[in-house]
């Protein structure tokens, strides 16, 4: 009910152009397609005066504490872009060796079906699209006139309340918003991370340094092998004593990125050899 009854406020005041509004969305995800278990987080979409970023809640919260002397970075591959208002251009931000950038163009062609179904208060009417190879769902609201949702999911005559794709992987659904009266400032865990600038980079560039790191994942960790105490490495719970064991950690390490390779935009993916 509190959902709904700011959300309402919204619109009958008068709020200043310097405010952003805040909608948290429940997402509920699927790392590995095969499985039955999904992973759940709160995901922060900002609507800004000048632009949108959508990324991890948690940023919220380390940021604070950061902000009072702490060092809590954790980056847990859940998506973070940020794009300019009332455009389908994302900047898209990626933490692998380092912290890469990069721009796709998203636009969608959504069908407003006659379907509608109510939420609260609220009576949400359904959509379809089919974006990076998938064919998704949505539930979105004429009454709150914001033409914007989670991820890159825009370009609806109102706000999207609820999203998922056909094959059930992903799941969107609006939880709680805020009233911020100035935009958050994100520059430390989104325009930079951990102090780390955004290395700029195409796409194809993006699949070659993540292609290079699957082929030979050890290759940093063999280099820095003896300089280091015995038992400083770790691969999947395992201690690295011996240079002997990096041919194992390495098929353990391809193992995990060749399961948990379910992104949700299949058509910018980058695809993994098979590695026997």
């Amino acid at each position: 009910m509190k959902l709904y009854t700011f959300l309402l406020l919204i619109f009958l005041t008068n709020l200043s152009k310097a405010q952003t509004h805040r909608f948290i969305y429940e997402y509920k995800f699927k790392p590995d397609s095969s499985s039955t278990n999904y992973r759940n987080v709160n995901m922060a979409l900002d609507i800004n005066p000048k632009d949108v970023k959508f990324y991890h809640y948690e940023n919220i919260i380390n940021d604070s504490l950061n902000k009072k002397g702490g060092r809590n970075y954790n980056w847990n591959g859940t998506p973070a872009v940020k794009r300019n208002k009332n455009s389908y251009q994302n900047i898209n931000y990626e933490m692998m060796m380092d912290y890469f950038s990069y721009t796709t163009e998203d636009k969608m062609d959504w069908k407003l079906e006659n379907e509608t179904k109510t939420s609260g208060q609220y009576t949400l009417q359904k959509a379809t699209t089919d974006f990076g190879g998938r064919h998704w769902t949505a539930w979105f609201c004429k009454d709150i006139n914001i033409s914007e949702g989670p991820y890159k999911f825009r370009g609806l005559p109102g706000l999207i309340f609820e999203l998922n794709d056909s094959k059930e992987n992903f799941f969107f659904k609006l939880a709680k918003s805020q009233k911020l009266e100035k935009t958050y400032d994100t520059s430390d865990f989104l325009e930079s991370f951990a102090g780390k600038k955004p290395v700029s980079v195409s796409i194809a560039n993006m699949h070659k340094m993540m292609l290079q790191f699957y082929n030979d994942p050890t290759k940093e960790m063999r280099q820095k092998f003896d300089d280091v105490p015995p038992g400083t490495f770790q691969v999947g719970g395992t201690k690295i004593t011996s240079k002997e064991q990096f041919k194992e950690a390495a098929k353990v390490i391809q193992n995990f990125i060749a399961k948990n390779n379910n992104p949700m935009d299949l058509k910018n993916a980058v695809v993994y050899p098979v590695i026997n």
